[in-house]
């Protein structure tokens, strides 16, 4: 990092002097591009390309878990059905849940915060671009080692939650729970690598001009959900090699027949799976930010109301975790108050939800595919809500506990909090990233087939559930009359797959023939959109300068700019936390391969683990050299004259 004294220090210029002179453009494109081929996909760090990466890999693993899914649905879809075993059914929906909770759902909205954020605040690059290519490498290795177990017959089956003395040595014996411990601590470790990326990106590389007040609220949204992730995931890192030590040294934590606390287990747990709900549903919060204000032409109403919200939600997210353990032998009165804590989150998000009325109210609404999945992000949403305060009371949980009606729910607030946000989030930002436009039509029968999909599969859940249906179950008899219901809700699966089709052709057809996008197709105001579209290899050849909350639509007639920062080397403009004023520049290092090669000395570390505990020792040794590579300093780049920097 260079310090600036006054002379030094870029300026803001009416033009982008990089961008009008084809040499520096030329000279910067060089500096920053990475290689190509299998060499360059293994050695890149640009936060853009492994962004897609994560994006890509999340996507597949929303696939494989819908394929879970679907065949828990066919096995169910009759009574005493026998498509599946009990012991097959056990590994698909213990496979399902732990693929949509840990491989799909916080990876992708991370990937979606580590490609927009840096765009989004003005950055050329997240802060540490070698840990981000490190934070995917251990991220795949996770998606490979539990799919690969899954075929091989060994895959897990003690659900997403791995509840103790089941999931111990005592009634769990094989490798299958060992398989979802090592799965765990590797999305942990992308997680707060990628919550660690955001955290610092946003507050010392923001665009001159942009202070805490005229952040985007989609940028809010991922720089709490980066707090929330590093406060909240080494607690289940902790609880998952807990429970590897137990089965692999005997270490007796939580098995109460060892003296170890089976209830231990749950609270490590869920301290942090309540709070991986918001994880999950947070950035949705902002993605509903970002599409509402652009497709209503206006701010969003109750700026500081939104943003004190996310925050409020952030923090009482971890004061309820114990409404998962209503059913356990907890003190009554204890309970109470976390009842009281699970019905008050409900009021910032039904803040945010009257500010997103307001201003849709106020504004000229345009109901592209986008907006169409807010809207249903409304409807569905609202259902979940609804039924999650009926949860947060201790009698009527403990009527439902463990029955379908949980499972609606759930499935209602993650379905409507994060996935409908994210669909309307790649319709609104795949132009950006590719150049090119989806299709509105298909967008709109995507849609469509979507929200029906979504109500039919899992509203009659509730009744089920109501009528006693209990979850984690492989088949039903059919005196219980629960055939019709269940048979409904297949169908519903089955149009919700239909939808994905839809999704995937329009991708495929986009990505070949889609209409040419250009930077800012949809007129929206956020610094993304001042950018080429997909962006160049640095983001923005010279850093935008910002003087108000509505951004572009501020600076119509002329855009100013930063100018100064080297073409020859990898420069950050590094910024005052609070009022974002140039303080340094700070040169990234070069792309390499040490980021892989010590993400597969972790992988097998923790791998070989689970069928030895020498092998992390073994490991533990491999990754020592590789890190000394990965943090050897580069040898110098360009010249060392800085007192011509305009």
């Amino acid at each position: 990092r260079t310090p600036m004294s006054a002379a030094q220090l870029p300026v803001v210029a009416p033009a982008a002097p990089v961008r009008g002179n084809a040499a520096a453009m030329a000279e910067l494109d060089r500096t920053w591009s990475s290689g190509t081929g299998l060499w360059g996909w293994l050695t890149t760090t640009d936060n853009k390309r492994i962004a897609r990466r994560y994006i890509i890999t999340a996507f597949i693993m929303f696939l494989l878990g819908g394929v879970d899914a679907a065949m828990m649905r066919l096995q169910l879809s009759r009574p005493e059905n026998t498509v599946l075993g009990p012991d097959l059914y056990n590994q698909f929906f213990s496979t399902h849940g732990t693929t949509m909770m840990f491989l799909f759902a916080v990876p992708m909205m991370t990937a979606m915060g580590l490609y927009f954020v840096p765009l989004m605040v003005g950055s050329r690059e997240v802060a540490f671009p070698r840990l981000n290519a490190f934070g995917y490498f251990t991220y795949l290795i996770g998606c490979v080692f539990l799919y690969a177990e899954f075929l091989m017959n060994t895959g897990i089956d003690v659900g997403w939650f791995a509840y103790v003395p089941l999931a111990g040595p005592q009634f769990s014996p094989g490798k299958r729970a060992d398989v979802w411990a090592q799965t765990v601590t590797f999305t942990e470790i992308a997680g707060i690598i990628a919550a660690i990326q955001i955290i610092v990106t946003v507050f010392k590389q923001r665009a001159p001009g942009m202070t805490l007040n005229r952040i985007p609220l989609f940028v809010w949204s991922m720089l709490v959900v980066s707090f929330m992730i590093v406060f909240a995931m080494p607690w289940v890192a902790v609880a998952s090699q807990f429970l590897a030590m137990d089965r692999a040294i005997d270490t007796h934590l939580f098995n109460p027949a060892e003296g170890g606390d089976a209830i231990l287990w749950q609270h490590l747990f869920w301290f942090f799976g309540h709070p991986e709900v918001y994880i999950i549903f947070i950035p949705g919060l902002g993605m509903i930010s970002s599409i509402v204000t652009t497709f209503t032409r206006r701010q969003i109403f109750g700026y500081p109301a939104m943003v004190l919200s996310l925050a409020a939600t952030a923090v009482l997210a971890f004061s309820l975790w114990v409404h998962h353990m209503f059913a356990t032998p907890l003190p009554q009165l204890g309970e109470s108050f976390f009842t009281a804590a699970s019905v008050t989150i409900a009021i910032p998000t039904a803040v945010q939800i009257f500010c997103w009325i307001a201003t849709i109210w106020t504004g000229k609404l345009r109901l592209a595919t986008p907006m169409l999945f807010v809207i249903g992000f409304f409807v569905v949403f609202i259902i979940g809500g609804l039924t999650g305060v009926m949860v947060a009371s201790v009698p009527f949980d403990l009527q439902v506990h463990d029955t379908y009606f949980v499972v609606a729910h759930f499935h209602y607030v993650l379905l409507g909090g994060a996935v409908f946000p994210l669909f309307g989030a790649f319709y609104y930002w795949f132009p950006k990233v590719t150049g090119r436009m989806l299709s509105e039509k298909l967008g709109k029968w995507q849609f469509w087939l979507f929200l029906i999909g979504v109500n039919v599969t899992f509203f009659p859940m509730h009744i089920l559930g109501l009528e006693g249906m209990t979850r984690r179950v492989y088949t039903y008899l059919d005196a219980t009359g629960w055939g019709p219901l269940n048979m409904l809700a297949s169908i519903g699966a089955l149009v919700i797959a239909i939808s994905v089709v839809v999704f995937l052709f329009n991708v495929l057809v986009s990505l070949r023939s889609g209409a040419i996008a250009g930077p800012n197709p949809w007129d929206a105001d956020t610094l993304e959109w001042s950018t080429s579209s997909p962006p160049g290899p640095c983001s923005f050849p010279d850093i935008p300068v910002v003087t108000s909350r509505d951004g572009l639509w501020e600076n119509r007639a002329k855009t100013l700019v930063m100018t100064g920062l080297r073409t020859d080397r990898r420069e950050l403009l590094i910024t005052s936390l609070h009022d974002a004023e140039p303080e340094s520049r700070h040169e990234l290092p070069r792309d390499t391969i040490w980021p892989f090669l010590f993400a597969l000395a972790v992988g097998g570390a923790f791998i070989g683990a689970v069928y030895a505990p020498i092998g992390l020792i073994i490991g533990t040794v491999i990754a020592l050299p590789l890190a000394l590579g990965w943090a050897w300093p580069d040898p110098p780049t360009g010249t060392e004259v800085v007192d011509d920097v305009r």
